[in-house]
């Protein structure tokens, strides 16, 4: 058997995108192994030893930095995230099927937050509840309600300001993916129902959200995975708590152990496990094929 000739390009582009993938997830695989160092372990190769013993450490604390209620900080808000991030998006991918009046306009002020600067939406949302507290405060103040007015803190909040920061940058993804759905979607599917008498809930409940299933398991993994890491649009709308990758970002001056490499590593295995059940939900959903 003749082996297929490659040609005279294929060798340089196949090294030039094997450096490529290389360089995407170089670092990533760097920080994995470093992290399973021994004890003598540094924050540079070569390896000196290998155990888990930085992931104990980790589990301790890394000084006054409470690991565990920053995990359970950015789970709980990421979750949060994703619930919005695939109902608005479902909700709005059904909605603009039909011509909506102003719906242009809409759709570019929803995906204009996508080139704004991440800092700048994030320092945006924080002024805004800043002037929000000002006028509650205000508000109180006139109403003479005074013991109110000492126990208010600010509308600043993990479940406020910072859900509101991310669902600006997770709702433009959510919602192009389901345009795009919907632009092939075949309506016949929906009048066959109609034809047997299905109401419209029924047609959407019991054949066009099997059919999209898989497209809502993926907005909903955008929806988590972009909270999960992200830092700037968070970073001034938070309030008085910090988020997982806002506290790895300030350990990253003060810790000078591979327990840093060790919570990196946790932070993208959490990622990983939730793109593979979400790969695994969709491939489930998927339409079923006769064997």
């Amino acid at each position: 058997m003749v082996s297929e000739r490659r040609l005279p390009g294929f060798w340089p582009l196949a090294l030039f995108f094997g450096l490529f993938v290389l360089f995407l997830y170089g670092p990533m695989l760097v920080i994995v192994v470093l992290s399973f160092q021994g004890p003598e372990g540094g924050l540079t190769f070569p390896l000196r030893g290998l155990s888990l013993h930085w992931f104990y450490k980790l589990a301790e604390g890394l000084g006054v930095v409470d690991i565990g209620a920053a995990l359970r900080r950015s789970l709980g808000l990421g979750l949060a995230v994703m619930t919005l991030t695939v109902l608005f998006s479902l909700l709005a991918g059904l909605a603009f099927r039909k011509r909506l009046p102003g719906g242009n306009l809409l759709f570019y002020v929803v995906v204009a937050s996508l080139i704004m600067p991440s800092i700048i939406v994030s320092l945006g949302i924080g002024l805004e509840f800043r002037l929000l507290d000002g006028a509650l405060k205000k508000l109180l103040e006139l109403a003479g309600m005074d013991a109110a007015l000492e126990g208010y803190g600010t509308a600043l909040g993990l479940y406020t300001s910072a859900l509101g920061a991310h669902l600006t940058w997770t709702l433009p993804f959510g919602l192009l993916i389901m345009f795009a759905v919907f632009n092939r979607f075949n309506p016949a599917y929906e009048e066959a129902a109609r034809d047997l008498g299905a109401t419209p809930w029924q047609g959407f409940a019991h054949v066009v959200l099997p059919l999209i299933a898989p497209a809502v398991v993926g907005v909903g993994m955008f929806g988590f995975t972009l909270s999960w890491d992200e830092i700037a649009r968070t970073s001034q709308a938070i309030g008085d708590v910090n988020t997982l990758p806002l506290e790895l970002q300030g350990l990253t001056t003060t810790v000078t152990t591979p327990a840093i490499y060790a919570l990196g590593t946790v932070t993208t295995l959490v990622s990983l496990i939730v793109m593979g059940l979400a790969l695994g939900l969709a491939r489930w959903l998927g339409p079923r094929r006769p064997t």
